[in-house]
């Protein structure tokens, strides 16, 4: 599920629009001030963020600033300011789209849907070019090649995007259910919940030093797994 921050001072408004995104799919947490909203970016992360320019304690395109120091969460502004200046400032600052109020939901919804597909869009061209390194773990897409320290590892097809899967959403805690969506019938293979965690223990003994005590492929109780992008390697 989508998971959505909406930053916004005005409480019927954002009570109103949280109620729609959420009747819509989304996962919505609202945060009515710059302090607030950062609490929450501490302490979650979330697929795309809904902020608007003013703000009891600062302005949004502060904290977009400062957003964007630390990732690239897709930020769509919420705002009455439509001047031509303060709309290609946001632009500038990083915000990925501008939208004025009155907000209209069902055009909301087409900004957000949009802008997630764009950001999805990026993503995939960027793994399917760019090597993608985790401590000693090296992953070439293009030549569908892993290797630790330097040394190659071979995998098989489901292996290799299982690891392609844990890589690509570092840091990220991926349950069963949603790693197996990302497995299910690839190449016509069906990957079921007790092959997952055979493929999974492979994964380990091939990876790790104690695949009993792994580093990069974390268990968390209740809720699945994790790839650990805090390992440090020689890369």
């Amino acid at each position: 599920m989508t998971k959505i921050l909406l930053v916004e001072d005005d409480l019927a408004l954002s009570m109103g629009v949280e109620y729609a995104l959420n009747s819509a799919g989304f996962e919505v947490k609202a945060a009515k001030n710059i302090k607030e909203a950062k609490a929450k970016l501490d302490e979650n992360s979330f697929d795309l963020i809904l902020l608007d320019v003013m703000l009891p304690d600062g302005n949004g395109y502060d904290l977009c600033k400062s957003i964007r120091e630390k990732g690239e969460t897709p930020i769509i502004f919420l705002t009455a300011c439509d001047e031509e200046a303060n709309v290609v400032l946001g632009l500038d600052l990083g915000g990925d789209d501008y939208l004025t109020k009155p907000v209209r939901i069902r055009e909301l919804i087409s900004r957000i849907n949009a802008v997630l597909r764009r950001k999805a869009k990026s993503i995939n061209n960027d793994s399917m070019t760019n090597a993608i390194v985790s401590g000693d773990i090296k992953v070439e897409p293009l030549k569908c090649k892993v290797s630790k320290e330097g040394k190659e590892i071979i995998f098989t097809s489901v292996e290799y995007k299982l690891l392609l899967a844990f890589m690509q959403n570092g840091g990220q805690v991926l349950s069963r259910n949603t790693i197996l969506e990302k497995l299910w019938d690839i190449d016509g293979e069906f990957i079921d919940d007790n092959t997952l965690s055979v493929y999974i223990k492979r994964l380990r003994e091939k990876l790790e030093e104690d695949s009993k005590n792994p580093r990069y492929i974390i268990t968390i109780r209740g809720l699945g797994y994790k790839w650990n992008e805090e390992v440090r390697g020689e890369f």
